[in-house]
């Protein structure tokens, strides 16, 4: 067993990262301890713990895991994935002489944390489709837990090539609708007879990348934005068709409807090259407590 110290500059608020993700059940989340166990997607999968033990302007997190061999590797994977080497005080300073500073002091250091693996976020994007959060959460964990697999007590996400094989009707009866359950099965049997290859693709610029994207029975833009910004992390994504940020704006700027689609790339001008963190910050401003959202 391994443990590695990690320190870097503040501001980052891992309790309010923590508080998001233990929205999900498939998270193995502990608040109070300020942990959280990460499940590595590699050729030979593994899990890993991580422990806040710094504050807010000070970060400190402890690293853990059990093959030494792979440590340098779940390292940059746990730093890309937490987004440990993006400075979060020069984004932070570019807002504050902007119209979101407030939203931006109420949510100091919040980080964008991605998917543990960019595949699953076009998985859990595909299933979140058109449905509300609640019952998003709770049918992505009947799938995982169904069809996924647990390591030290951490589920994992099926396999591309675990998804192949399955058969529509046998997401149906989770309560998929059927083309819900055509466009995974179908995504993932393109990535299993290599017609997609996510890691190539991520090399791509956003442009390529959505794109190629929308090609896919399934993805469509939402879904494609979705994918670069919790899946790859970049920088400067904000989907317009957004109904949450719609209504973020509308309640930010005291609209008497949502705004057009002109308005809000006049709003966002400003908030350049940071816009996924506008979009970050602006979902949380209007984000129901923590607790309406947690599945029992």
């Amino acid at each position: 067993m391994w443990q590695e110290k990690i320190e870097f500059s503040g501001p980052y608020d891992f309790d309010l990262a923590l508080s998001r993700l233990s929205m999900d059940p498939l998270n193995i989340v502990n608040q109070k301890e300020r942990s959280l166990m990460v499940p590595i997607y590699d050729a030979v999968p593994e899990v890993a713990s991580m422990q806040a033990i710094g504050s807010t302007d000070e970060p400190v997190f402890l690293v853990s895991g059990q093959n030494g061999s792979t440590k340098s590797n779940v390292i940059e994977k746990i730093t890309g994935i937490f987004q440990w080497d993006t400075s979060l005080a020069e984004i932070q300073n570019h807002f504050l002489t902007t119209s979101l500073n407030k939203i931006f002091d109420n949510h100091r250091g919040t980080p964008i944390v991605l998917d543990f693996s960019p595949f699953t976020t076009l998985v859990k994007s595909i299933i979140h489709q058109q449905v509300n959060m609640k019952f998003a959460i709770s049918l992505t964990e009947e799938f995982v837990k169904t069809f996924g697999f647990q390591m030290d007590g951490v589920y994992f996400y099926p396999s591309p090539e675990t998804i192949a094989t399955i058969q529509p009707e046998a997401l149906r009866t989770l309560k998929f609708s059927q083309r819900k359950a055509e466009y995974i099965i179908g995504l993932a049997k393109q990535i299993v007879e290599g017609e997609i290859n996510l890691e190539q693709l991520s090399k791509l610029s956003d442009e390529e990348i959505m794109k190629s994207l929308v090609k896919i029975r399934g993805i469509g833009p939402w879904t494609a934005q979705s994918f670069l910004l919790f899946g790859l992390g970049r920088p400067n994504l904000f989907p317009l068709a957004d109904i949450g940020l719609q209504n973020a704006i509308k309640d930010l700027y005291g609209l008497d409807r949502k705004p057009t689609k002109e308005e809000m790339l006049e709003y966002s001008s400003e908030w350049q090259p940071y816009l996924s963190y506008a979009s970050l910050y602006l979902w949380r401003s209007i984000e129901p407590p923590i607790k309406e959202l947690i599945v029992e």
